[in-house]
């Protein structure tokens, strides 16, 4: 009779444990997208005072494409 008592309380805390866990995680994943959504809106900003100075990023990016790889500098 104590051996299932002892099951059930074991059972119980790592039933226990998971949720929090789960809820834990689930609010870190819920700030890592409120993160994600400032890190977006300052890029943006950058973006357009780029654009706003005349700066063509669409070249800039096939500027880039065109560079060497770094690994290929190194070797």
């Amino acid at each position: 009779m104590a051996e299932q008592s002892k099951n059930e309380q074991s059972r119980a805390e790592r039933v226990g444990f998971h949720k929090g866990a789960l809820s834990t995680l689930a609010k870190e994943r819920q700030e890592l997208g409120r993160i994600l959504g400032i890190v977006e809106q300052l890029m943006q900003a950058h973006v357009q005072s780029l654009k706003e100075l005349g700066v063509d990023l669409v070249a800039e990016a096939e500027k880039a494409k065109k560079q060497k790889p770094i690994e290929d500098m190194i070797n």
